[in-house]
């Protein structure tokens, strides 16, 4: 192969001696140094332009220069410089007094007088600097570009521990325990850390219900197990209820169907081989597979599996015409329940419900709540609804203070337990409190005691090896509580007398509906989804019109609204105090008395800041979190305190128990 030397003679045949000389020295001192060839272009591309007299344009000498530097790299794989230990360490100035004295012609780089010149090219200088201007050009450009792009959420990431025998047993397959356990693991959203060495572990056929203040982290935990960032086992199938079906031509019922992909692949492979037996190009193996897969079929019970959909879709509210809907034809909450049904009868190994109660009526939820507690495998469900979760969970999870801990039995089992572990562990940092106390009462007596300085140095050495004492963390209760500073109003306050509504004249939603709200009305409307509760809501604060009858309100009457789909009320790119700044302006300081009262979500308090004569609520247990029951229960007790009149829709068990029933 030719050398970089037999190119440079080929390329320019007429090229002198002391040029042949300088290039060639250049690329033997610099050959190990070069990355590219760019920067073999860079350091001789001029020279070999001079020399070819515009024989050669820049194209064809970038060519050579990616040529030599082909040579030079493929020398330097061969002969790689190896590093010799020196004798004795170099001397700089030892060297720059050899190298003048050797020849006085020749001065060092550090001898060089400032008023020595040197010669540029013109033009290259001013291609350099135009190159340079271009790509500072491009990187602002690239700036400004970032800078004024669209806000990049934070997202959620996780980290752990790991352990090579769990690896190894993982990858081996000798792991088949269902059990799941994850130590030392810590998740963060962005800078902030929501769990730091938590642990984690759930036994195969329990039912876990993690509880914890809203914002903590429970859903990106959820998400975190769901993505697998948190190691599961790989035989371990996982399923989070998360985001809705999606819209399109396929039934309600077979979209359940297909989220059984074991039982779709053996249908479409048994429909394959069917279609080939009858076009008689089969072979003699596929008909032995056709057995096998209808061996399989009956193991997983394929011929049950539209009765069990159809089941779990009646269970869930879905009537038998709307089982034969399209998934499009449906609202996002009825794609969630179609999400819902779809993981119930996947039957993971590992279910993930968050808040499943949301988007179900009563009905629905009592029929969940039978169904799951003869689930078989397991299931981690977050929730707020503490019926719900005394009914399902077997175990308790409680996400606080960056970690978690485990309880034994329903919700109203933990509220005991947590009760009597919190005074154990009040007791236990009192009693090392004093004993801290009594040390140090030793060490600062007899400090500067010479008898006792063996003892002192002892008894401080025991003080720093105690492990270090941080008082309990105590979540506080909410304390919700109305304006009472409103005006008081003389009834009737708010009524419909008869009143008839319908969107479509063939089929109406009610009819001779009858409804009177005073100051010490606290109604719930129960009813299932579709049944027109919201509707009902609409017509009291006078959005819509009945087709007949009457609405009587109040002319001093201020109504508060919080919608079922609060969100879309909202301007998302601010936070909550800027809310209620815009909301409440010149009125700071009680907006943010209010806001450090009440600990809920913005939106809620949102409703609650109009500070309103008459509340209607859609529903609103859903976003309240349990601390005792601190957010339901403290909401019903300002319920049923305050004087203001209310209307409340709510599918949540013990908030209709503390209002006035209206079905």
């Amino acid at each position: 192969m030719a050398t970089y030397v037999d190119i440079l003679k080929r390329e320019f045949p007429e090229i002198d001696t002391e040029l042949f000389d300088y290039i060639t020295g250049v690329l033997e001192s610099g050959g190990a140094d070069f990355e590219d060839s760019e920067e073999v272009f860079d350091a001789i591309g001029g020279v070999l332009q001079d020399v070819s007299a515009d024989s050669k344009n820049e194209d064809d000498v970038r060519d050579i220069c990616l040529q030599m530097f082909n040579t030079l790299a493929l020398n330097n794989h061969r002969h790689p410089q190896r590093q010799v230990l020196l004798d004795a360490p170099v001397q700089l100035s030892q060297m720059s007094a050899n190298s003048v004295s050797a020849d006085k012609d020749v001065q060092g780089i550090w001898m060089m007088k400032r008023s020595q010149n040197t010669t540029v090219d013109a033009k290259k200088l001013e291609k350099a600097e135009a190159k340079l201007k271009a790509k500072n050009e491009r990187r602002n450009e690239k700036d400004s570009q970032k800078g004024s792009g669209p806000l990049v959420l934070e997202e959620a990431s996780a980290s752990q521990a790991s352990s090579k025998k769990d690896s190894r047993a993982d990858q081996s397959g000798k792991n088949r325990s269902y059990d799941i356990r994850i130590e030392n693991f810590d998740i963060s959203f962005g800078e902030r850390c929501l769990l730091q060495g938590a642990e984690l572990s759930m036994a195969s056929g329990r039912r876990y219900g993690l509880i914890g203040r809203n914002g903590l982290g429970k859903t990106t935990m959820l998400k975190m197990l769901a993505s697998r960032s948190l190691r599961v086992p790989a035989h371990i199938s996982i399923l989070h209820v998360e985001q809705e079906v999606a819209g399109d031509d396929t039934m309600a019922l077979q979209s359940v169907l297909q989220s059984d992909t074991q039982r779709e692949e053996l249908l479409d492979e048994e429909r394959r081989l069917n279609a080939r037996i009858a076009n008689g190009t089969a072979e003699g193996m596929e008909s032995v597979r056709l057995s096998e897969i209808y061996a399989k079929l009956e193991e997983i019970e394929a011929d049950k599996a539209p009765a069990r959909a159809s089941v779990i879709l009646a269970g869930l509210g879905f009537s038998p015409r709307m089982q034969q809907q399209t998934t499009k034809e449906f609202s996002g909450g009825w794609r969630m329940r179609l999400a819902l049904a779809r993981a119930l009868f996947a039957r993971p190994d590992l279910l993930l419900l968050d808040e499943p109660t949301n988007m179900l009526d009563i009905k629905a939820i009592l029929w969940l709540e039978n169904y799951l507690q003869t689930w078989q495998s397991t299931i981690l469900v977050v929730s707020h609804d503490r019926n719900f979760l005394n009914a399902v969970a077997t175990d308790i999870i409680h996400l606080h203070s960056q970690r978690l801990d485990s309880y034994r039995g329903d919700y109203e089992n933990f509220l005991k337990t947590k009760e009597d572990r919190l005074k154990n562990q009040q007791r236990e940092y009192e009693a090392q409190l004093q004993y801290r106390q009594h040390i140090q009462v030793f060490i600062d007596r007899f400090r500067y005691n010479a008898n006792r300085a063996a003892q002192v140095q002892s008894k401080i050495k025991l003080l720093e090896k105690l492990p270090e004492l941080k008082p309990l963390h105590k979540e506080s209760e909410a304390t919700l509580r109305f304006p009472d500073n409103f005006e008081k109003l003389s009834p009737p306050i708010l009524q419909l007398d008869e009143v008839e509504f319908y969107y479509s004249r063939d089929q109406p939603l009610f009819s001779g509906l009858n409804l009177s709200a005073d100051l010490d009305s606290r109604i719930c409307i129960v009813g299932e989804n579709g049944a027109g509760k919201s509707t009902i809501l609409k017509l009291l604060m006078g959005d819509l019109t009945p087709v007949n009858g009457i609405r009587q309100a109040h002319r001093n009457l201020k109504i508060g609204y919080f919608s079922q789909h609060h969100v879309d009320q909202l301007d998302l790119n601010v936070c909550a105090v800027e809310l209620l700044l815009n909301k409440f302006p010149g009125n700071h300081g009680d907006n943010e008395c209010t806001g450090s009262r009440w600990v809920v979500s913005s939106d809620w308090l949102l409703c609650l800041c109009c500070r309103s004569d008459r509340g209607g609520v859609s529903p609103p247990a859903g976003r309240l979190w349990h601390h005792r029951g601190a957010g339901h229960k403290a909401g019903g007790q300002s319920v049923r305190r305050t004087e203001e009149p209310g209307g409340v829709r709510s599918d949540d068990h013990a908030m209709v128990r503390q209002g006035q029933l209206f079905s």
